[in-house]
């Protein structure tokens, strides 16, 4: 099944779901980011000076179309007022008036101007560090923008023809006009969400491994049939379900037991062969298989586990029980599976450990020996299940599916490579093997919630009632 880009808003929550931890972290620096810099910026203060324009009736002669489009005339020439501002005629007599320290594009830098789409209205603003000052230099600005339009930019012997007059003189700002704390913490918030965002898809574009069901989704084809939780007492050499039955944990393990028993029986059988592998090492196949086998066996299922892992056996020593004699010298001719199966907790569960590691694995399990083995413990179990070597290192879980078993994949966040689930989905298509089911291990779980749960508790208290008995 090829790898398919996530474009739904389903798809964008599982990356955040993933990723939250990088997700919130950005969120959080950007705001913080932002609000630093927010209370590091300096205190600003802005004012605003107001002119309107006018037709000088005195500078005209009876001239009735002059008079006429005089209207006209203002409206185009103030236009050309918001540039006349920024000019060194204007701003300089400001900087001489006010010794202000600074060159006229300097103060230019502190001014903005506007003038309203269809008015004949001139709006000066000034922002300055200093309230006082912002009011003088508006007002001192919009004086000196009066005098070049009405002395010095339309000179003749009659006058400008426009008029500037100040309607409304700039008033002393009595609070700050930035930083706009308001709109900077929304533009924070916004920010932080989109960093976020984007850090959470980057990180799952990039991250190599899977993290969750929804990954191993876009390379294999299959149900999943069971999620175990990351815990310790995976590690030890005792079965969970043995060890602590009234665990959550345990529990885990028993809903696979549950969609297993609904798998279909080997053609001519009443058996379900039951092929456990994963992708690559270290991925919890074995764990998993041991805690499946002691599952099947508690509900009273005759089961026998092999472990066909013959590269890297693995069984024996989780179980610590013997593994040197196994199914290498049953393959060999060297034992009869009746001297090499060990019963295991119950009298209905029987182990077949892998013995020494051969020299020719693969011929081993393709031989004739192993097909007829096969056939005679279909016959006398309700579940085989064989632990097999990763798909990376050899495709031995084929050999069992085509004897009839289901495959089942175990995947593990943190380790299991999209490369490898990528490149085995192939395999597998092109040998036309499904997939059955895929055992997520060691996914994140909320325990606290858990652990706080009726069912939880429920479970607990018989433990502590057998434990009071005891």
């Amino acid at each position: 099944m090829k790898h398919e880009n996530k474009s739904s808003i389903s798809g964008l929550l599982d990356v955040l779901n993933k990723h939250v931890v990088a997700f919130v972290v950005a969120f959080v620096v950007t705001v913080i980011a932002v609000l630093v810099w927010t209370v590091m910026s300096p205190l600003k203060y802005s004012t605003t000076t107001q002119l309107f324009a006018t037709y000088n009736d005195t500078s005209q002669d009876s001239d009735s179309i002059a008079q006429n489009s005089g209207s006209s005339y203002i409206m185009a020439q103030i236009k050309s007022y918001p540039t006349l501002v920024a000019t060194q005629s204007v701003l300089q007599p400001v900087i001489d008036e006010l010794h202000l320290g600074m060159t006229s594009e300097e103060l230019a830098d502190t001014i903005s101007v506007m003038n309203p789409t269809n008015t004949a209205f001139v709006n000066i603003t000034v922002t300055s560090g200093d309230p006082k000052q912002s009011a003088n230099i508006a007002n001192a600005i919009a004086a000196s923008l009066s005098n070049v339009v009405g002395n010095s930019l339309y000179s003749n012997n009659t006058g400008s023809a426009v008029k500037l007059t100040v309607v409304q003189p700039a008033p002393v700002p009595t609070s700050a006009s930035s930083p706009k704390w308001a709109l900077n913490i929304a533009v924070g918030i916004i920010g932080g969400l989109i960093a976020g965002l984007l850090v959470a898809l980057l990180r799952d574009l990039f991250t190599t491994k899977i993290q969750d069901e929804n990954d191993v989704a876009d390379y294999i084809d299959a149900p999943v049939i069971g999620r175990i939780i990351k815990d310790d007492m995976l590690a030890a050499n005792t079965p969970v379900v043995i060890g602590e039955p009234a665990s959550p944990l345990a529990e885990d393990f028993r809903r696979i037991r549950t969609n297993l028993s609904f798998s279909t029986p080997t053609d001519g059988t009443d058996c379900r062969l039951i092929v456990v592998t994963s992708a690559g090492a270290s991925e919890g196949k074995t764990t998993t298989s041991v805690n499946i086998a002691a599952a099947l066996a508690e509900d009273g299922a005759r089961v026998l586990l092999i472990d066909a892992d013959l590269r890297h056996p693995s069984v024996a020593k989780k179980l610590d029980i013997d593994g040197s004699a196994g199914l290498t010298h049953v393959l060999s001719g060297q034992a009869s599976v009746k001297d090499v199966i060990q019963r295991y907790w119950k009298p209905n569960l029987h182990v077949m450990p892998a013995g020494p590691k051969p020299p020719n694995a693969s011929t081993l399990l393709n031989s004739p020996v192993m097909h007829t083995l096969l056939t005679n413990a279909l016959l006398q179990y309700d579940y085989v299940l064989i632990d097999t070597a990763p798909m990376v290192v050899a495709n031995d879980a084929v050999i069992f599916v085509r004897e009839g078993g289901s495959l089942e994949m175990v995947c593990r966040r943190d380790q299991t490579l999209k490369r490898n689930l990528r490149d085995i989905s192939k395999e597998l298509d092109n040998l036309e093997i499904p997939v059955a089911g895929v055992i997520v291990n060691c996914v994140k779980e909320n325990k606290k919630a858990l652990e706080k749960s009726n069912y939880y508790y429920y479970y607990n208290d018989n433990s502590s009632q057998n434990k009071n008995k005891q």
